[in-house]
């Protein structure tokens, strides 16, 4: 049935918006909402340190990259926070044992309308940048770079600000 909802084939790539009354900012860029650069944490970043720094920080959440740059998942505070004190993690554990391994990518390129669509389900997206890169032997390959993290408040605060009505 998900493949007769148009909103999850705009979300996943399958289709190109169908509707016929958009709103003023639906075919905006992604990279118009001027999102601040991330906090990017390493895997073995502690559950303790990664606390300190989200708060020291005041972020709510962060991305989790590999050196490498594959990006494993999110971080948020209050999942950290439940899951230490439920037991079911430790303070001592590295991130990647409370992160959110299932997460939605958009690209700086997309539309807001894209955006607009996987936040209906999901609390964020990973904005990401393809980035050609070669190595010693000349041979090239893409890599995703996390340019920032979206929420609907992001997307509302623009819309807002922006209104052309």
């Amino acid at each position: 049935s998900k493949f007769l909802n148009d909103k999850w084939m705009i979300k996943n790539g399958f289709l190109n918006d169908v509707w016929e009354h958009k709103p003023w900012w639906w075919n905006i860029k992604v990279q118009k909402l001027n999102l601040s650069a991330p906090l990017i944490l390493l895997p073995e970043v502690s559950c303790q340190k990664a606390i300190e720094i989200l708060q020291e920080k005041g972020y709510d959440q962060a991305p989790v990259v590999a050196e490498s740059g594959l990006i494993l998942g999110m971080v948020t505070l209050s999942n950290t926070l439940t899951s230490v004190l439920a037991g079911n993690a430790q303070f001592s554990d590295p991130v990647t044992k409370v992160i959110y391994d299932q997460f939605s990518k958009i690209g700086l390129e997309d539309s807001l309308g894209k955006l607009s669509c996987i936040l209906e389900n999901d609390h964020f997206a990973i904005v990401v940048h393809e980035q050609m890169q070669f190595n010693g032997s000349g041979s090239s390959f893409m890599k995703q770079m996390v340019f920032g993290v979206v929420t609907a408040m992001d997307l509302l605060t623009f819309v807002s600000r922006n209104d052309k009505k």
